[in-house]
């Protein structure tokens, strides 16, 4: 199979699959009494829980409303009516009562607050559908609604920390955590596209978050840790050696996006080498494929029980980490990577019965939860993933009829 014919499977299988599993949500998932989304269901869509994870509904509108506007196939009324729907479920009971700054974890069906937590996860995908919501109705009270959030976050991090209502304690020295400057750097981003007021505005931050991110970069470049202290050293015990492969995956993603789009190729360099590249090869099962959920940087059996699991997330993260990274350098060794990981994830994730993906395997790669959401997956890793990829692929695939220079690697042949 030649080169131009491997771009062209994998793209058609991605588009295929997206159709699938858009199909799974947009038959299962909404909720036309109350509006959003239900995210607990099961292998064939039976709601098995009818609470709603907030972060999961900001994800879902955030993804339809892109899709919406992004591919022609899915510009469709009944996406955009229930990316509408969810967004104003949100707007009214995202926040437990008028007066938070916080947005609730989880709540009722009807949007009754069930938990808070002291985390700037669930604002951060409230922001993200807020500004997908303005982008593809221009309506600007949404626009409104995200800066607003985005303000307040910023100020939990970088400035006071109190309205989160995390206790400062003597022993809990300060920490950062990986995810916070990657979902800030996210954030960027989303609200800059076409925007060079915004851009402006959160150029500071922009620096500011991949200077955080390139800190977990320890042990004299070997490895990317999932926690350093707050002055960029790693940390003592269990909390220093932790690992998240990929996590780290996703943040060189998110490091090829600015390095591309500011033509920096040092940055560039370090996403593919330190955040794509070494983690791979760390963190893939030599004995049964997949990614490992989480590692120990020292060889230590890791804590969380559900280390050696091979979970849906990562291999997403993976997916675009490789394909976004060959598009920046050509090297042929990350389309053989891309390989790997395409044939693990769609022979034991996708579910040719029902649609969607199981979201977490045994180690040996058997389905050990057979639902297809939770309070932890909804619609956003796969659909994201595979429009993602499809996108990237059609580029290259673009390029390939523009020349008939075509890169050597053992997938050309």
């Amino acid at each position: 199979m030649s080169y131009k014919e491997h771009l062209q499977t994998w793209r058609d299988r991605m588009s295929e699959e997206l159709d699938r599993v858009m199909n799974f949500w947009i038959q299962h998932s909404h909720d036309e009494e109350y509006g959003g989304f239900f995210t607990c269901l099961s292998q064939n869509g039976d709601i098995y829980d009818d609470l709603k994870y907030i972060w999961l509904q900001g994800r879902q509108v955030w993804m339809y409303c892109h899709l919406y506007r992004k591919v022609s196939k899915f510009h469709k009324e009944e996406i955009l009516n229930a990316a509408i729907k969810g967004g104003e479920f949100l707007l009214a009971n995202a926040r437990p009562n008028t007066d938070s700054a916080k947005c609730a974890f989880v709540v009722t069906r009807d949007g009754q607050a069930v938990k808070v937590q002291r985390t700037i996860f669930s604002e951060c995908f409230f922001i993200m559908a807020m500004d997908e919501l303005w982008r593809t109705t221009k309506e600007d009270r949404y626009k409104e609604e995200a800066r607003k959030t985005m303000d307040q976050i910023v100020y939990w991090v970088r400035e006071d920390s109190s309205g989160l209502g995390r206790p400062e304690l003597p022993g809990a020295a300060p920490v950062n955590a990986m995810a916070v400057p990657m979902m800030l750097l996210n954030l960027v981003d989303q609200l800059s596209e076409e925007d060079e007021e915004a851009a402006r505005k959160y150029e500071d931050l922009r620096k500011w978050s991949i200077e955080r991110i390139l800190q977990h970069i320890q042990r004299d470049g070997s490895a990317v840790l999932e926690n350093v202290s707050d002055d960029g050293k790693e940390l003592p015990g269990c909390l220093g050696r932790h690992q998240n492969p990929g996590h780290a995956m996703e943040a060189g993603w998110f490091l090829l996006r600015q390095a591309i789009a500011q033509s920096n190729h040092d940055l560039g360099r370090i996403a593919v080498e330190k955040f794509v590249l070494l983690p791979f090869l760390s963190g893939w099962d030599q004995e049964y494929g997949g990614l490992f959920s989480f590692q120990d940087v020292d060889g230590h059996c890791p804590t969380q029980l559900e280390w050696s699991m091979k979970l849906w997330w990562p291999h997403t993260e993976a997916l675009i980490a490789f394909l976004l990274g060959y598009q920046a350098t050509n090297d042929p060794q990350l389309l053989e990577h891309f390989q790997k990981v395409f044939d693990y994830a769609f022979s034991r994730f996708s579910d040719p019965k029902h649609g969607e993906w199981f979201g977490y395997l045994t180690r040996e790669g058997k389905v050990a939860l057979s639902i297809k959401g939770g309070p932890f997956k909804g619609c956003f890793h796969v659909p994201r993933c595979l429009y993602m990829c499809e996108e990237i692929l059609s580029k290259l695939l673009a390029e390939c009829d523009k020349t008939s220079d075509l890169p050597s690697s053992s997938i050309a042949c």
